[in-house]
């Protein structure tokens, strides 16, 4: 059975990345929301969400990712997200989500190990 799986990395720079592993739908889309509010409390300069290692993403994983914007917005840091697998694109670019959010293809060399 697929799971959830998260790592989180701290730079230098006061920026985080958060990458997401296997499957973010409703079994595990509030554990995510949970981290990265941990995350957000530490008022980061930007959260990149790297999306490449998700085989699929529910309409619950994709409104906690929407709300993680609307929360970035308000706080004033910046969001980015590395573009996923084509199931995840797919569903970004169906819902129009892809156009919501500054969409990368890697993490930025300034936040890379």
């Amino acid at each position: 059975m697929p799971g959830f799986g998260l790592t989180i990395e701290e730079h230098s720079s006061g920026a985080f990345t958060i990458t997401l592993r296997g499957e973010l739908d409703l079994a595990h889309a509030y554990t995510f929301d949970e981290e990265l509010r941990r995350v957000e409390a530490t008022r980061p300069t930007c959260v990149v969400l790297d999306l490449r290692e998700l085989t699929f993403v529910d309409s619950c994983g994709l409104a906690r990712l929407i709300a993680a914007r609307r929360r970035a917005i308000r706080a004033g840091h910046r969001l980015l997200v590395v573009r996923g697998s084509r199931a995840v694109q797919r569903l970004f670019a169906l819902t129009a989500a892809d156009e919501m959010f500054e969409m990368v293809n890697e993490v930025p060399l300034a936040f890379s190990r």
